[in-house]
C-alpha cells in the first residue's frame, strides 16, 4: 500500500526519488500520457523506509541496482497537477538521495507501465536541463553543483492554495 492518498481533488503523496548522474547526463523518466519528463522515483510503500524505497524503485525502473551515495535533497512539492494528475491539488513530500555512479549509462530495462502507459527513462544533459520540461525544476541548477550538504526546498506551482 503506498503512502499516498486522494481525498475529494487533494492529493498527497510521499515519495522516494533518485538521482543518477553519468559523464554529465542525469537520468530522468517519462510517460506516453504526459507532456513532461520526472525524477525517477515512486511512492514509499506503508512500513518501507524512504531508503529501502528508492532501492526498489530504481531496480524497477531501470532494472539495475544501484547504491545510495547520499541525502540530497527534501522536497516539499505543492502543485496542481495536469495530464495524469488533472484536476487535482497536489501536496507531495519527496526524499531525494544521490545514487553512486556505475561509470555506465547502458540499462538493463528502460520501461514499465504507470497509470495505463507506456515509461521510458533516459538520459538528459545537464547543462542543457533547463531546455526541457523536467521536474522538479530546481535539480537544472542544483545539478551543476551538488555539494554535500542536504537542502530542503520547498516550491509551489500554479497551485490554489
Amino acid at each position: 500500500m503506498d503512502c499516498c492518498f486522494v481525498e475529494g481533488n487533494k492529493r498527497f503523496r510521499y515519495r522516494a526519488c533518485a538521482i543518477i548522474v553519468e559523464d554529465g547526463y542525469v537520468l530522468f523518466a517519462k510517460n506516453s500520457l504526459d507532456d513532461y519528463y520526472y525524477s525517477i522515483g515512486g511512492a514509499v510503500e506503508f512500513g518501507e523506509t524512504v531508503e529501502d524505497a528508492v532501492k526498489r524503485e530504481v531496480l524497477e525502473e531501470t532494472g539495475e541496482h544501484y547504491e545510495i551515495d547520499r541525502l540530497a535533497f527534501l522536497h516539499e512539492n505543492f502543485f496542481t497537477g495536469s495530464g495524469t494528475l488533472d484536476g487535482l491539488e497536489c501536496h507531495e513530500i519527496a526524499v531525494y538521495f544521490l545514487m553512486k555512479p556505475k561509470g555506465k549509462k547502458e540499462l538493463k530495462c528502460t520501461s514499465t507501465a504507470t497509470c495505463g502507459a507506456e515509461e521510458n527513462v533516459c538520459w538528459l544533459p545537464i547543462d542543457k536541463l533547463k531546455d526541457y520540461k523536467a521536474f522538479p525544476a530546481f535539480l537544472a541548477e542544483k545539478l551543476k553543483n551538488l555539494e554535500g550538504e542536504f537542502e530542503h526546498i520547498v516550491t509551489r506551482q500554479n497551485c490554489m492554495t
